[in-house]
């Protein structure tokens, strides 16, 4: 299956530690499709697993990828780039019927999507019957160092970085490729 969506997507190629990406050898992700997937990828995990968010991606065909959540987002992938990384949680809606993203965030040092992703996200949960919100629960906002070359996480809007303490720009990277 490949993802179609009606307009242009940014791709994340990884930027985190070298030394991560070398010991990939293959697609570790889950892929979920459907509902179905996703139900047969949480009954083999262990009840302590399922009240953590999993790691994800969504590969540059449009699928939505899972593993546990202390896996890194490069070993998820396969080493390729990808159009949207983070941590996702699930449960059930009210009436017990659907399941829903009740968690969702674009937190991934490895890739440093942008908050801009969600679009992918929710277009692959959609595709999947996942119910999910409006947003990410937890937008992450990174900038790279333009005098070091640094990847930061900012929080609480301080455009600083944590290596140099140089400013950092407050525009978003456009890292299309």
């Amino acid at each position: 299956m490949t993802l179609e969506l009606p307009f242009e997507t940014t791709r994340f190629e990884y930027v985190g530690p070298p030394e991560i990406r070398e010991g990939v050898a293959g697609e570790k992700g889950v892929h979920i499709e459907n509902v179905s997937d996703l139900e047969n990828f949480l009954a083999e995990r262990q009840p302590s697993e399922l009240d953590e968010p999993f790691t994800y991606v969504v590969n540059e065909s449009g699928l939505l990828l899972l593993a546990p959540r202390r896996s890194e987002h490069v070993e998820c992938s396969g080493g390729s780039p990808v159009l949207a990384a983070g941590e996702i949680g699930f449960s059930r809606d009210a009436d017990d019927r659907r399941w829903e993203a009740r968690y969702v965030s674009n937190q991934s040092n490895g890739y440093c999507p942008d908050v801009e992703s969600w679009v992918v996200v929710a277009r692959v949960l959609d595709l999947a019957g996942i119910v999910h919100g409006m947003g990410f629960t937890h937008p992450i906002n990174f900038r790279k160092c333009s005098y070091c070359g640094n990847w930061n996480l900012v929080k609480e809007e301080v455009f600083v970085c944590a290596l140099c303490d140089r400013e950092l720009s407050v525009e978003v990277d456009n890292r299309r490729l």
